[in-house]
């Protein structure tokens, strides 16, 4: 037996082909364009057949009689027994005039090409959209009641298949499949539709939230899910019956679920938190069409609206569809396949097959260069304070990954040392003395960098310094705040302001900022120190909010605390948890990657929220580790002794609040 397939290679259309092949004595013959001849090699293997049974036909769907050549025509003519028409786009995001050119001209060519070569049979692949938005039960022979096509999608489907209703002149059946999602064996699938946009959503709740909080999802229409390896068993069983021209096939699950249902399972299938609480949809149907769409003309609206959407990786109209109103009827397709076994299987018995093989082949974020050498290759980096500590260890990172890193710091000697350890690894620093927070300096080192390297792709603001004491060991040490505002707030500050013209003008940078736990849980005896890092994070987000159309980013990392030479001479932080600085350059190298507004540990977070929600109960909790842990000798005027072995109180404290400047 000889068949004809359009959609060969598609993800349906491959299957039905092995399917096709696997009786006995046939032969496909498929539509493909010339210039993909050359990569079949793949499809041949998937195949799993000699290459005689297989014979590509070069043509174009959008071609009148699918620009076959005549000859190729006069050979294919009375042979083939079964025309399967496939191809189509079936992309809700795709645009009207390409829905036109595939789904209706498409189909007419093809039609036509049918015809020319005498096929015995021709079987199409319509769409449950046919229906379009349908409100109640659509029936197989229900073809002219479809209403609300507004879509293109729905609209070109509807017609396509219309086509072949009023103008085929060979026998027909018509197959109308629900969302098709992967191989319920094997979970394979080739392109995210359908369900698989909701994906993305529900790893980012996972990502965010422990598994035993219940969120809010959404309830609305049913979506009617089938899987391919379904589709393909059915349309080849029907396409093979006798007595059944004429007919439409409803390939859909006759018990579909509705869309909270579908989030639920997959959230589940995902060990993502459960959606207790479900909010519908349908309460959308209550604004008015002019409100609602006077409220997305209003110009922030609408650029949040298409921020979140283009974030969550959804199309613009995904959520039209939500409360999706058409229920189908598959009684014909049930008779078909009555006493084959072939059954649509409940989604909860593969969806966990389904998610496991999006996350592993499909999630967009593999194929996003999360590497640091994607990030910075070639790119001018500027680390500040990069002689120690975490400076230098960011800056050694930089330099693994192929970037131009510079660093400034005051002490030539460190300097020169962090130099010559770079080099012993074949890595080069370009290291500037300087004093950042001398503004003469500060502007003049910004104006070598400049005119030496074109200004910086990413400035990393970490120079700091950091003051432990008291405010009641402050009071005639007012040098102290002038000092770290000085260095973190205004130094940082002017860097910025020097950098972001270069980065303004290629409409590209990105500036991140050592911030500090302390800014998240208001550390006590880090007045200065927490005042100054908090500056800095309140310039940032104004900046971010003027630049954010403009190509810059902005991060701040609220670091705890990290044992660095700064911390040193508090001997008490010898015996309290502390990142190592090589940890500490993970965060920022984290921040290079992903560009986030804000890192910040679990705990750090924890503090904001308890000081936002119950204030008094922060200051509490503060005031108890500011009595517990006292200040150093030097801050508290005392004379140097031995350092006090740390009381049980201090340990468990410590461990429990691990990371906290005390």
């Amino acid at each position: 037996m000889d068949y004809f397939v359009t959609g060969a290679t598609g993800f349906i259309g491959k299957r039905l082909v092995r399917k096709l092949l696997s009786r006995p004595d046939s032969t496909v013959h498929f539509l493909t364009r010339s210039s993909e001849l050359e990569k079949l090699e793949s499809l041949y293997a998937y195949w799993g057949v000699d290459r005689s049974r297989t014979l590509p036909v070069v043509g174009d769907l959008k071609q009148p009689q699918l620009g076959v050549a005549k000859a190729e025509q006069k050979r294919l003519k009375g042979k083939i027994d079964h025309f399967f028409h496939l191809a189509a786009l079936y992309d809700l995001g795709a645009s009207a005039d390409e829905d036109e050119a595939v789904n209706i001209a498409g189909t007419r060519n093809t039609l036509a090409f049918a015809e020319a070569i005498a096929a015995g049979r021709f079987h199409h692949m319509s769409s449950i959209a046919a229906a379009g938005m349908f409100e109640g039960i659509f029936r197989e022979d229900m073809f002219d009641e479809a209403e609300n096509l507004d879509h293109p999608y729905y609209r070109t489907k509807h017609e396509s298949e219309g086509i072949v209703r009023k103008e085929c002149k060979v026998p027909w059946r018509i197959y109308r499949p629900g969302s098709v999602v992967g191989d319920s064996r094997t979970g394979e699938m080739d392109k995210i539709d359908g369900p698989y946009y909701f994906f993305k959503i529900i790893q980012k709740i996972r990502k965010l939230l422990p598994p035993w909080l219940p969120t809010v999802g959404i309830e609305g229409g049913r979506i009617n899910i089938v899987p391919v390896d379904f589709v393909v068993d059915a349309m080849d069983h029907i396409a093979h019956l006798e007595g059944e021209d004429g007919k439409c096939f409803h390939l859909t699950d006759p018990h579909p679920h509705r869309v909270g249902d579908v989030l639920q399972i997959f959230a589940r299938a995902a060990h993502a938190p459960d959606m207790g609480l479900r909010i519908n949809a349908a309460l959308l149907g209550f604004i008015p069409k002019g409100v609602k769409k006077s409220l997305f003309a209003l110009t922030p609206v609408r650029r949040i609206r298409n921020a979140l959407m283009k974030d969550l990786g959804l199309p613009d109209d995904i959520l039209d569809f939500v409360n999706y109103p058409t229920r189908f009827d598959c009684r014909e397709t049930g008779r078909a396949l009555a006493g084959t076994g072939i059954a649509v299987p409940p989604l909860e018995s593969y969806a966990w097959r389904l998610w496991d093989y999006w996350e592993r082949h499909l999630d967009p974020d593999l194929f996003v260069d999360r590497t640091l050498k994607g990030q910075v290759k070639g790119k001018v980096v500027l680390v500040t304070g990069g002689s120690s500590g975490i400076g230098k260890a960011v800056a050694h990172k930089l330099a693994e990954a192929g970037a131009v890193t510079i660093t400034v710091a005051r002490d030539k000697e460190k300097l020169a040392e962090a130099k010559r350890e770079f080099e012993a690894d074949g890595l080069e620093l370009i290291a500037y003395s300087a004093d950042i927070s001398d503004q003469a300096e500060c502007d003049d080192f910004v104006r070598q960098v400049t005119e030496e390297y074109g200004g910086v792709d990413i400035l990393v603001n970490n120079a700091g310094r950091s003051i432990r004491r008291a405010i009641e060991n402050s009071f005639d040490r007012f040098h102290d705040f002038e000092r770290c505002m000085q260095l973190n707030y205004f130094a940082a500050v002017r860097l910025t302001l020097g950098f972001l013209p270069g980065m303004l003008a290629k409409k590209k940078g990105h500036i991140i900022n050592i911030s500090s736990i302390g800014v998240l849980t208001n550390a006590p005896r880090f007045s200065a120190y927490v005042a100054s890092k908090s500056a800095l994070e309140a310039f940032s987000r104004c900046a971010a909010s003027e630049f954010t159309d403009r190509g810059i980013d902005f991060t701040s990392i609220n670091m705890p605390l990290v044992r660095t030479p700064m911390i040193a001479p508090t001997k008490l932080y010898q015996s309290v948890p502390t990142l190592s600085p090589e940890e500490a350059a993970d965060l920022v190298v984290d921040a290079i990657i992903h560009k986030p507004v804000r890192i910040a540990t679990r705990l750090g977070i924890f503090g904001q929220v308890v000081h936002a929600v119950s204030p008094k109960v922060a200051q509490i909790i503060m005031n108890t580790s500011f009595r517990m842990f006292p200040d150093s000798t030097a801050a508290s005027g005392q004379k140097e002794g031995a350092p006090a072995q740390p009381t049980a109180d201090q340990i468990a404290f410590s461990q429990l609040m691990r990371g906290i400047h005390f």
